[in-house]
């Protein structure tokens, strides 16, 4: 969300008093990510403490903070944050429409803004390869979901371009997203069909699911001093094959993580003891532009959404399509297993 959500001006200050006993506490709203139902602050305490709060419209699921609250204290993954328990011995809390959840706040840059450093890839590698052997209770695996390779991305992409034909108005955002949009139709078609056509493939080859974060970009990958990382972000966990996780590890989302230098450090940790299934790969590079693109059109189209929300959402579909961004690393990778 990058405009402050609508609440009243003592909310936060109020609700920390008496959710967590911080009291006095100041709130500065950071405009991060390009989720619209996610809000995200800075809250500084009198006596200099920080800590980051983070709202989310629709509420979250209990894995969200259930997950990473076992990976850091039972299995001690330090680069997984956990949430702060509230005076109730709480993980998170409703309020004014949002779950609340509470977190120390880590100083540092995400992985857009700073590059790793040798050993923070190495670090990488080590802390997501105990997040895939971690196990966690029954309980906590029946609520999370499992990879079943749907079409759900690809159906709501095509429905979009069956709109799209029929002619849609719009203002001016409107009018230079679908400029784009028709002038890259070709690929987009191109990228579908071979999401779905991959899709069917690793449906028949039932590969070994594990617990992944679902969206390691560089930007749920928190950089500060001293080699130390923070994997944050935790609303997308699934059951999954590990090229889930791994496909960010060269994908070229946003540009970055696209160097093999990077990938060999990144493995130096990862501690890989079986091949990566590059056809999954492939796959999972696909699919993760097509829900991209659905996520782009639902927001270039809700009418809730901010200007500045969906004037990001343009710039960041349009720059898939760079050379060496996310979409040319895809043809690569089909072309390797074709």
């Amino acid at each position: 969300m990058l405009t402050p959500p609508a609440l009243p001006n003592d909310a936060i200050a109020a609700r920390l008093a008496s959710t967590w006993d911080l009291q006095g506490t100041r709130a500065e709203f950071l405009p991060l990510g390009a989720d619209v139902d996610s809000a995200a602050f800075r809250i500084d305490a009198p006596d200099g403490r920080a800590y980051f709060l983070k709202l989310r419209r629709g509420g979250f699921g209990p894995a969200v903070v259930d997950v990473p609250a076992v990976l850091h204290h039972m299995h001690g993954i330090d680069a997984v944050m956990a949430p702060l328990l509230t005076l109730t011995r709480r993980l998170s809390m409703q309020d004014h429409g949002f779950d609340w959840a509470l977190y120390p706040f880590f100083d540092g840059a995400d992985g857009f803004t700073r590059a790793p450093t040798d050993r923070q890839w190495t670090v990488l590698g080590t802390a997501l390869s105990a997040i895939h052997r971690a196990e966690l209770p029954a309980s906590m695996l029946a609520g999370l979901p499992r990879e079943s390779y749907s079409h759900h991305w690809r159906e709501g992409v095509r429905r979009y371009q069956r709109r799209f034909i029929n002619g849609v108005a719009g203002d001016d955002l409107v009018t230079h997203f679908l400029a784009f949009w028709d002038a890259h139709d070709e690929e987009i078609d191109s990228l579908i069909y071979r999401s779905e056509q991959l899709a069917s493939i690793l449906l028949e080859k039932s590969l070994p699911q594990v617990l992944c974060h679902s969206d390691l970009h560089a930007g749920n990958v928190l950089l500060g001093d001293g080699d130390r990382l923070c994997i944050v972000d935790w609303d997308t966990l699934i059951l999954a094959p590990k090229e889930r996780d791994l496909m960010f590890i060269g994908a070229g989302v946003g540009g970055v993580w696209n160097q093999p230098r990077e990938a060999a450090l990144f493995f130096e940790g990862y501690g890989a003891t079986q091949a990566v299934d590059a056809l999954a790969l492939a796959y999972y590079r696909h699919e993760r532009i097509v829900k991209d693109l659905l996520e782009f059109c639902d927001q270039m189209f809700d009418s809730q959404a901010s200007r500045e929300d969906r004037e990001e959402g343009l710039r960041q579909m349009t720059s898939q399509f760079e050379p060496g961004n996310v979409i040319a690393v895809a043809h690569r990778d089909y072309d390797a297993i074709t």
